[in-house]
């Protein structure tokens, strides 16, 4: 996860949470235990955290980046009621273990799965995942995989500046492996659904810009003092997309939910 390291300011204050209809999604698929428990991996600033804490009492938030659990302190405590209990951990998700009897009931890898060793990760979750508990893998389309012709021209700007093959931090992106859903059914938890949540989003060109220093293709200290050079040529290259000041998205969330085969439905 240091791919993105010196993103977290950026990651908190121009990714998109995740939508309403996502958090709904995610409430009815897991149990209904009190109190109700959340593990968030890959928590970052805690964009899905916040999203969640209608439907959770006691929630876990795991992070490998000192930074980014810095901006989820800022920005989850104000959010909390008397009701909430809440931790916050660094850690890598394949070795983090919750204390003895904490048992989660859903399990959220929102934009983290391709990050972890994932056999190892789910096979510890095994270890003390609620036996009806949840495990929830979701991610959106990001710029770069995006195919608006806006999102097109912006990323063929980071390609200009920083090469063609996908960075991941002063690295390169590695490839994705098999598939998810194959992933999660060769775990115990292979009792596996999938659902696609569409969603809708305006940008200013100035969050565009925000967005692609929160990504690890994209992060700030890979432009050096090219900066001001990158965020001309990416507003002359969008520009000509502008509806009324904004940049539409269309963009859509793909969930898998994963359960042991012996627990049949989440309610």
């Amino acid at each position: 996860m240091n791919a993105f390291a010196g993103t977290s300011a950026y990651y908190r204050r121009f990714r998109p949470g995740i939508p309403v209809a996502l958090a709904t999604f995610l409430d009815q698929a897991a149990p209904t235990h009190r109190p109700r428990r959340l593990l968030d991996i890959g928590t970052g600033p805690g964009l899905v955290v916040h999203a969640l804490l209608p439907y959770f009492d006691d929630v876990f938030a795991v992070d490998a980046e000192p930074a980014m659990l810095t901006e989820a302190e800022e920005m989850l405590r104000p959010a909390l009621n008397t009701s909430h209990r809440l931790q916050l951990r660094h850690a890598l998700a394949e070795d983090f273990l919750p204390p003895e009897a904490w048992r989660p009931h859903l399990v959220t890898c929102g934009r983290v799965f391709h990050w972890l060793d994932k056999p190892r990760f789910l096979d510890r979750l095994s270890e003390y995942m609620a036996p009806d508990g949840v495990v929830a893998v979701f991610s959106d389309r990001s710029l770069w995989t995006a195919d608006s012709p806006w999102q097109r021209a912006a990323r063929e700007v980071v390609q200009d500046f920083l090469g063609q093959q996908r960075r991941a931090g002063d690295g390169t992106f590695s490839a994705p492996g098999p598939p998810y859903e194959d992933v999660l059914r060769a775990s115990a938890f292979s009792h596996v659904t999938s659902a696609v949540v569409s969603v809708r989003r305006e940008w200013r060109i100035s969050q565009v810009l925000g967005y692609l220093y929160s990504t690890s293709f994209a992060a700030l200290h890979l432009f050096g003092d090219r900066r001001d050079a990158f965020e001309l040529a990416v507003t002359d290259a969008v520009t000509p997309f502008l509806d009324r000041g904004a940049l539409t998205e269309e963009n859509a969330f793909t969930v898998l939910t994963g359960r042991r085969p012996s627990v049949h439905g989440g309610r």
